[in-house]
């Protein structure tokens, strides 16, 4: 294809040796104009993709001269391949491993029990954190808050407890022959980060860079010294901060270009993205494809379903098998199998090990601090499906679940769509508009809130997911009222 003159404005910047960070909203051919750049040069590159699949796809599009590999496999050929024995191990009860480091008995926190089986569970869960970070030590803000003790006092007092046992967890898996924490990739990736690597090549292409956890941005940043750095990504799609990425697109020191026609859908779905890139301050706006004439309007039968939240999706995948469709769920149910077991152990009087639930003694607990307590609102969705379906409902429809390719429908959090496309998509009604605001008039009348940043680059992920036609649905309250809603205060360009 001929390249846009956009494309051709980083091919030449490349050529002039510039660092260069791309915004490439979506559908404007992200890894394509990478790909570009690769095959106008005989040096040696790397290009880092944020997983293998991505990895394996662009070996097949870029010249020899560029290894297409993840973080992940650099780390492996590195360090990683000594911990071979260790990456077979059988997996074993985070609460056995908890034992054999010392966790023996429950503390007492505040007004909460927190038993050796949570203990052990936070103290695995605080060294993966620390595993995404560029730090150099575990401290006490890699510790995960957990529900019940979100107050700032108690989860101070939760960190005393466990960074000395996940500090201790960390130098068993320094051992390459045995130990007793189970050891994982993202282990090896962090031991090879803290050699403060040097990548043998000539210039680095980084792709999906808002999605970046710290510890790859400070391998890949450290490189700037020998190679030329070239990053692609879409700040606006910096949606996976609560797991550790960072978008370091806007921040970074080099030429900042962009990529704004989208070959995915045409003029109107690219109006309906703008009006989200505007409410996110995002860096960028869309035009679409005069020759792609996607609509918007109701759709009775789309091709995708895509929701807010997981327990959004699983209530759409119950409510479309009972009227008959065969339905797939994108990342398949075991997240949900897991909330659904974990609910029916406190309903049968038992407690839980899973993360979001572990401090709850029993159902009705649950059920009145998300029904009562500020910081379990969220969770509220969760126990109205398991009160109004039960768990074994929930179960067996995790069970029928299709396969994308034979299904229907199928049905993705807005999360989980991002990098994919269908022909007809409507967004599901769990995308809920913000609070009204009380104007400033004295006259107690209320004016739409300000929407969230964070909200609005999900929104944008997820209008952006159709080619043909698009049902905004869930999200049509952005229409009124007929006032424009305000962009966040203070909202900000980088998003990290």
């Amino acid at each position: 294809m001929k390249p846009t003159d956009e494309q051709t404005a980083a091919a030449d910047a490349f050529h002039a040796g510039h660092h260069l960070a791309l915004q490439a909203g979506a559908g404007t051919g992200k890894t394509t104009t990478l790909a570009l750049l690769a095959h106008t040069t005989k040096r040696r590159g790397r290009y880092l993709a944020y997983n293998r699949a991505i990895a394996q796809d662009a070996t097949a599009r870029f010249p020899r001269n560029v290894q297409c590999k993840t973080a992940h496999a650099l780390a492996y050929a590195a360090v990683g391949h000594r911990y071979t024995r260790r990456l077979n191990a059988p997996r074993r009860p985070a609460w056995q491993t908890g034992q054999a480091l010392g966790i023996t008995k429950t503390i007492r926190i505040g007004d909460r029990d927190v038993s050796q089986r949570a203990l052990s569970n936070t103290v695995l869960r605080t060294v993966t954190r620390f595993c995404h970070t560029a730090d150099e030590k575990i401290t006490h803000h890699h510790v995960p808050p957990l529900r019940g003790l979100e107050d700032n006092a108690l989860h101070r007092e939760l960190a005393a407890h466990i960074v000395p046992f996940a500090s201790k967890a960390w130098n068993d898996l320094q051992n390459p022959d045995d130990g007793c924490v189970r050891f994982d990739h993202d282990h090896y990736l962090k031991i090879w980060a803290l050699t403060q690597p040097r990548i043998d090549a000539d210039f680095l292409l980084l792709d999906e860079a808002q999605d970046t956890n710290p510890v790859v941005e400070q391998i890949f940043l450290a490189q700037r010294g020998h190679a030329q750095l070239v990053m692609v990504g879409d700040s606006a799609q910096a949606i996976y901060h609560w797991r550790g990425a960072k978008d370091v697109m806007s921040g970074f020191d080099g030429t900042q270009l962009a990529l704004s026609k989208s070959f995915r859908f045409g003029p109107h779905l690219a109006e309906e993205a703008n009006r989200w890139l505007h409410l996110a301050d995002a860096p960028i706006r869309l035009t679409g494809t005069e020759t792609v004439p996607t609509e918007l309007g109701p759709l009775s039968r789309p091709d995708a379903v895509l929701c807010r939240t997981n327990v959004g999706a699983m209530a759409h995948v119950m409510g479309l098998m009972a009227a008959g469709f065969s339905v797939a769920l994108v990342g398949g149910g075991d997240s949900l199998r897991a909330l659904a077991l974990a609910a029916r152990d406190l309903k049968e009087g038992r407690r839980t090990t899973h993360p979001e639930l572990l401090l709850f003694p029993s159902w009705g607990e649950l059920q009145d601090y998300a029904a009562h307590d500020p910081a379990g609102r969220d969770l509220q969705p969760l126990v109205d499906l398991v009160d109004t379906h039960g768990t074994n409902a929930i179960l067996t429809a995790v069970t029928h679940l299709a396969v994308e390719q034979h299904a229907q429908v199928t049905v993705s959090t807005a999360h989980r769509a991002k990098g994919r496309e269908w022909p007809c998509v409507k967004i599901a009604d769990d995308f809920t508009p913000p609070q009204d605001t009380e104007q400033q008039n004295g006259m107690g009348q209320t004016a739409p809130g300000p929407i969230d940043d964070g909200e609005a680059r999900l929104a944008y992920v997820a209008v952006t997911r159709t080619r043909i036609h698009l049902d905004l649905g869930g999200l049509s309250w952005i229409d009124h009222p007929a006032a424009s809603w305000p962009a966040p205060p203070q909202a900000k360009t980088a998003h990290t």
